[in-house]
């Protein structure tokens, strides 16, 4: 069976729009959507294993509460919000996302297939906010904290996200977290580094989950929890 890119040319730009982290574009390559931030791929519609594996290992990381809520860190094309909605185990759901283009292509755009169940259940809740101010700020608290707003810690969309992955924005997002809290990131790529950063904040149990990617290096989810 051929791959999705392999017979058409040249993807499609079917919306492009300049916000306020710069340019970011929806594309359409043969049967798969694509996002595109200042010209760095981001992400596409092609798998979603290791996005909802990111959801999965973070709940069976926690201790048989009832109904934690997880708080999703980056909308993206909507694999992680949908697996998280279809587990009628999960109770509120909230996710971040900074790009408004991203809600936008979700809400009332082609990446709605993807998502409308999820975005009706009514444990859900999307906020247009900055993921690395929203932690550092709110007085909300999760269970869980599933992250994708990056390509990883080493790779970052944005250089304002690499506070995230620091020693204090580590301490942010266990903040958010309750006692026995889960935190899970997703990345392209192993960072020995970050594990170091997370064994150094208090965190505890810090291992790395491996996804097969067809080619190249595993993606991974790095998962800690918080102490209790």
């Amino acid at each position: 069976m051929p791959h999705p890119y392999d017979i058409y040319d040249a993807p499609e730009v079917l919306d492009r729009r300049e916000g306020p982290h710069g340019e970011v574009v929806l594309r359409r390559h043969g049967a798969l959507l694509q996002i595109i931030a200042n010209g760095c791929f981001l992400m596409d519609t092609s798998d979603g294993r290791s996005e909802r594996l990111l959801v999965d290992v973070a709940y069976d990381a926690l201790d048989s509460r009832p109904e934690p809520g997880v708080l999703i860190g980056g909308l993206g094309v909507g694999f992680s919000l949908a697996h998280a909605a279809a587990d009628p185990r999960w109770g509120r759901i909230t996710v971040v996302e900074r790009e408004r283009a991203i809600i936008d292509w979700h809400l009332d755009g082609p990446l709605s297939t993807l998502s409308s169940r999820a975005l009706a259940d009514p444990r859900t809740r999307i906020l247009e906010a900055d993921l690395v101010s929203y932690v550092n700020e709110t007085s909300d608290t999760y269970d869980a904290l599933c992250l994708d707003i990056d390509n990883g810690p080493d790779w970052t969309v944005t250089e304002d996200n690499d506070s995230l992955y620091s020693k204090a924005g580590i301490a942010s997002c266990a903040r958010v977290l309750r006692p026995g809290g889960v935190l899970a990131v997703w990345s392209a790529q192993p960072s020995p580094e970050f594990e170091g950063t997370l064994w150094n904040a208090g965190f505890q149990h810090v291992r790395t989950e491996e996804v097969p990617v067809a080619r190249g290096v595993p993606d991974v989810v790095h998962l800690a929890v918080r102490p209790g």
